[in-house]
């Protein structure tokens, strides 16, 4: 993998609503929607989707797309405390192929100590926090799980190590309790499939 190609996502699936102005840049308006990428099981990721203004005619709702970019995160400080937020940004948006595909490549380093549990069935589970490099000196600072031999595996890293992967992004729903009670939200990271030599 080159240092170009650290970050790279392959999407595909179908436009879930209309896409809504996100924020602008550099004089650039970009726009946010969600893709329903369907997964194996039958059960599909519903994943937040960046793209410029000058790509809104391929992002129609229902519309099958396949999107090429990359991961990125973001510290949202609107509300209490800030918070780490999770989009596709897309470098190129194509109509769909017909072949559902939800595939990232990852390099980077270990941000934090990786954090190995285990499941109530007995399942090893890993949470990492993988500090991707992007130009002009910042980092995009990405969620990942791993599961069974490769969660042991990852649980053994430490802060600092290198690591290059080959993974899925997922969307799961979970609830907080706040001051208000419980919220239903959704947390989005990469699941990884492989690591990389």
């Amino acid at each position: 993998m080159t240092n170009q190609s650290r970050n790279q996502a392959v999407l595909e699936g179908r436009v879930q609503g209309t896409p809504e102005l996100s924020h602008e840049n550099h004089g650039i308006r970009f726009y946010r929607f969600a893709l329903e990428a369907p997964r194996l099981s039958g059960q599909s990721d519903v994943l937040p989707i960046l793209i410029p203004e000058e790509s809104l005619p391929m992002a129609a709702p229902g519309q099958p797309v396949r999107v090429q970019g990359q991961l990125r995160s973001f510290n949202n400080r609107t509300g209490t405390g800030s918070r780490l937020v999770l989009a596709v940004y897309s470098r190129d948006i194509q109509p769909g192929l017909g072949v559902p595909c939800n595939q990232i490549f990852l390099s980077g380093t270990l941000c934090k100590p990786p954090i190995l549990r285990r499941t109530p069935l007995g399942r090893s589970i890993c949470d990492i926090m993988l500090a991707v490099p992007r130009r002009y000196g910042r980092s995009d600072y990405l969620p990942v799980i791993a599961w069974g031999k490769l969660a042991v595996q990852t649980g053994e890293l430490r802060t600092g190590d290198p690591l290059e992967l080959e993974g899925r992004i997922q969307s799961r729903i979970y609830h907080k309790v706040t001051e208000a009670g419980a919220e239903e939200r959704t947390a989005y990271e990469v699941s990884m499939m492989r690591l990389l030599p």
